[in-house]
């Protein structure tokens, strides 16, 4: 209201000011007088003042006409004008908008409406790191793999999307299952952006699957210097890349290199069950039995295993069964109560034809997590000390349908392999097996085994028996424990 008010005032102001000049300029005497060629022309003050703006106003029309006409020339001539940069920001503002629809088309999963927008937006647009962007992701949505390799192979060009172009290609080349060419492509465009997340994973799994450890462990430092690994866990992958190194020298019959490989595996990861078996053959080997016996019990007071076991008993070879039986205590005193410990002295008595005191070390572990190794060892128990048929078929079928017990399982999918591997046969993860235990279905089996008992005969049941600290002494067989399968 008071701004309105206030206009208002001003207004009137102002024409009163005009009314006022002019009539002033009316009684003022005078003029302004022009003579040109001959013509004379007397003008008043207030029609001279009239004139001056008309004058003015004229030459101001005059200078835009000419400016207008010389800016059209230089348009035609193709220079840079007022014109031209109409024309330039009206097709910039098209090709925007048409890559912003782009975008939002590949954002909703329209691949075909994406690809149309990208090619509005490169006929608008002088920025090719943008619509080749739009293009190669869109023609991918669309499955029109063809059209995005050359729009990936077009960010090659230009060095701020080359990385990208890189990238693009080698995920192409890893869909299409060629492996050799995506692993040239991750090589450079590691050498690109060594720090780049993605691309060491991919390429440290494409260097394992072609066997490069050598490279595996460059990559995997490069890893751990960016800031992607935990130090303990780059250790431990270390580890298993330097036993993959010390197996393929193993291979090459370079039984020196192999055996430096194989203990620096088992150095930086101590519990690896495998770097450990191989360090300690790699000991005897070079003449070491106290070292490969060090490791090895070593790596058994971290977790007890039957490769283990095999490796010890591969240090005496020609031992009798009853000087073995003193030789593994190194290992059968660091963890008596672990089922592996019960277990391997349960077959080294068998194999001294001690059956007491083998059916004194298993104890009751057939009972409390039956297992076809613990049930095959009961059932040699039982043929050792003469029992009927009968109950040694008993344990047997028993041991058909019972859980093969610890195995080496996936983490990730859970598929179990008959030997460790660092990378997983069926989900392809790295450093994913374990000794453990799958999970057992339960129920019926399609076969069903699980009567046999009943049919061939169900094992009697036999009064525990204590433990007797004495060691049998006339044994004479040799026993070398059985690798899992």
């Amino acid at each position: 209201m008071l701004w309105t008010l206030l206009k208002v005032i001003l207004f009137v102001f102002s024409i009163a000011a005009l009314t006022y000049g002019a009539g002033v300029l009316l009684d003022t005497g005078g003029g302004v007088r022009i003579t040109v060629s001959g013509w004379e022309l007397t003008f008043g003050p207030l029609q001279a003042v009239i004139f001056s703006v008309f004058l003015v106003l004229a030459l101001w029309i005059v200078f835009k006409i000419i400016s207008f006409v010389v800016a059209v020339l230089r348009f035609l001539t193709g220079d840079e004008t007022a014109i031209s940069r109409y024309f330039d920001r009206n097709r910039e503002r098209k090709g925007y908008q048409a890559l912003t629809e782009g975008f939002l088309a590949l954002a909703s999963g329209e691949g075909r409406v994406a690809m149309a927008r990208a090619q509005r937006a490169e006929r608008y647009l002088a920025k090719p790191e943008l619509t080749n962007l739009l293009m190669a992701q869109s023609a991918e949505a669309a499955g029109d793999t063809k059209r995005a390799a050359d729009a990936y192979k077009r960010l090659l060009a230009d060095d701020k999307t080359r990385f990208v172009g890189v990238r693009g290609l080698m995920k192409q080349k890893l869909a299409e299952g060629d492996t050799d060419m995506a692993l040239k492509l991750a090589q450079k465009a590691f050498a690109m952006k060594p720090r780049h997340a993605e691309t060491q994973d991919i390429l440290l799994k494409l260097q394992a699957d072609h066997a490069d450890w050598k490279g595996a462990r460059q990559t995997l430092g490069a890893k751990l210097k960016a800031g992607e690994l935990p130090r303990d866990v780059y250790r431990r992958r270390d580890a298993v890349l330097a036993l993959q190194e010390a197996k393929t020298v193993f291979d090459d019959s370079s039984s020196i290199e192999a055996r430096e490989a194989a203990i620096e595996a088992n150095r930086l990861s101590p519990d690896l069950i495998p770097a450990a078996a191989m360090a300690a053959r790699s000991l005897v080997a070079k003449g070491d039995r106290k070292g490969a016996t060090r490791v090895l019990k070593k790596a058994w007071a971290v977790h007890p295993h039957p490769d283990l076991a095999a490796a010890f008993a591969e240090i005496e070879p020609e031992e009798s069964p009853t000087a073995r039986i003193k030789r593994f205590r190194a290992l059968t005193d660091v963890q008596r109560d672990n089922e592996q410990t019960r277990l391997l002295l349960a077959e080294l008595y068998v194999a001294a034809e001690d059956f007491p005191e083998a059916r004194r070390s298993l104890g009751d572990t057939v009972i409390t997590h039956p297992t076809q190794r613990s049930l095959a060892i009961m059932a040699a128990i039982a043929r050792g000390e003469g029992e009927d048929d009968s109950v040694v078929r008993g344990w047997l079928t028993r041991a058909l349908t019972a859980p093969r017990g610890p195995q080496w399982c996936c983490d990730k999918c859970h598929a179990i392999h008959a030997q460790w591997h660092p990378i997983c046969e069926n989900c392809g993860g790295f450093d994913t097996l374990s000794w453990r235990e799958p999970p057992e279905t339960s129920g019926p089996s399609a076969t069903g085994t699980e009567l046999l008992p009943l049919i061939v005969g169900q094992p009697a049941p036999t009064p525990p028996i204590e433990p007797d600290p004495v060691v049998a002494e006339d044994a004479d067989v040799v026993l070398t424990p059985p690798r899992p399968d």
